[in-house]
């Protein structure tokens, strides 16, 4: 297995630089015709992978979604990563896990680590307890060749508070993307990525020098449109993967719809 940021590139050189979230919230379960249990949780995220994984680079389960329906919902993420493995895409686990010690190692362990059956090819964590908290999960995905996506500027309006914040040596979302950016050159395998949201007018923040991939969701039903990536991200344009979620799914069940879907955005993009 190659590093995550090669294999990221070889599948969006194929298939573009688009993400779909995987949200089985009830309201999609009702509008898919779909009971709100784990099985109906199942049938909508399997179908989805199955319309769409050999046009997609990536999926992005959001795991709070499975964990609702407990033992049962965790066991479908666990197959659910199986069928997007087996279809070519990248799977990235939206779990924004953040700890301290023997807990962020055992975070570490259960989302990054060969032979857990929650490991994706990449993990979202949150760097809020301090950057270097999350030692064990970037030691994992060089380890094991998986990628890391570190919240950075989140695409909520209420994340502003927080990471624009200024401190003697700058913003805190520019602190996490310099540490980022260091780690990466000093590993030299890009396995840290960054959560930028796509809904901002203006980001904040310098990503001129970052040096990995960017997961930029928030496009299509939170305001973001794939047309303003390049304006708002400028160089760093091409190491965006852009995340969409409803705006996807909200076309389902309809197989020929979704795919009609993706195809306009990925259009949108210049592909």
């Amino acid at each position: 297995m190659s590093g995550y940021w090669r294999r990221l590139q070889d599948v969006t050189s194929e298939r573009g630089p688009l993400c779909v979230g995987i949200d089985p919230h009830p309201g999609l379960l009702r509008a898919w015709d779909l009971p709100e249990t784990a099985a109906g949780v199942e049938r909508f995220s399997r179908q989805l992978v199955a319309a769409l994984g050999d046009q997609v680079a990536a999926f992005k389960p959001q795991s709070a979604f499975f964990e609702a329906y407990g033992s049962a919902g965790v066991a479908v993420l666990e197959r659910l990563l199986v069928d997007i493995a087996g279809c070519g895409a990248l799977s990235i686990v939206d779990a924004k896990r953040g700890d301290i010690g023997s807990t962020m190692e055992a975070y570490a362990d259960a989302y990054l680590a060969d032979g857990s059956p929650l490991a994706g090819d990449a993990v979202t964590l949150s760097p809020y307890l301090g950057f270097g908290s999350l030692a064990p999960a970037f030691e994992r995905a060089q380890r094991y060749e998986r990628g890391v996506y570190v919240l950075a500027r989140t695409s909520n309006p209420e994340g502003g508070s927080v990471q624009l914040a200024l401190t003697q040596d700058g913003s805190v979302v520019q602190s996490i993307i310099d540490a980022a950016t260091e780690t990466n050159r000093a590993s030299r395998l890009r396995s840290i990525g960054l959560v930028v949201g796509g809904t901002h007018e203006s980001l904040g923040c310098d990503l001129s020098e970052f040096n990995a991939s960017i997961l930029v969701p928030g496009i299509g039903f939170q305001g973001g449109r794939m047309s303003d990536l390049p304006g708002l991200f400028g160089d760093a344009t091409d190491q965006v993967l852009a995340v969409v979620g409803r705006g996807v799914i909200g076309s389902g069940p309809d197989v020929n719809a979704m795919r009609a879907k993706v195809s306009q955005l990925l259009s949108e993009a210049g592909r």
